[in-house]
């Protein structure tokens, strides 16, 4: 069994400037997982946001777990709260405020798994 706790977690900065937490990856995990995603914990504190970037090989999708914001996708903008699901398809430009008063937090699921080499930062 594989259980994995935010509390125990490292985060680091991403490239888009987020603060992150990888929670499973199979080419990082010591475990023995089969898996073809990876699952990350994302934290942006207020009036903040992510710098535009896009993931050239994958689909990621963002659930909001805490706090409000706005998605930007492309030339779609939309605002986003606790218990919402985006679906950012693969090559997107995006990048996500918080447009709240508390940290904005939300779980980020890229398949096929996050490569570094697969990202890279856009202009808005």
């Amino acid at each position: 069994m594989i259980i994995r706790d935010i509390k125990n977690c490292n985060y680091f900065q991403a490239l888009d400037k987020t603060s992150i937490c990888e929670l499973l990856h199979p080419d990082r995990d010591n475990e023995d997982l089969k898996i073809d995603f990876s699952i990350a914990h994302a934290i942006l504190n207020v009036d903040e946001s992510s710098i535009a970037h896009k993931i050239k090989n994958s689909v990621e999708i963002y659930y909001i777990l805490e706090g409000n914001g706005t998605m930007h996708i492309d030339d779609d903008s939309e605002d986003v709260q606790p218990g919402q699901v985006i679906y950012i398809p693969a090559n997107s430009n995006q990048y996500i405020e918080n447009t709240g008063n508390k940290e904005l937090k939300f779980l980020c699921i890229v398949s096929p798994m996050w490569r570094e080499e697969d990202e890279e930062l856009v202009k808005k």
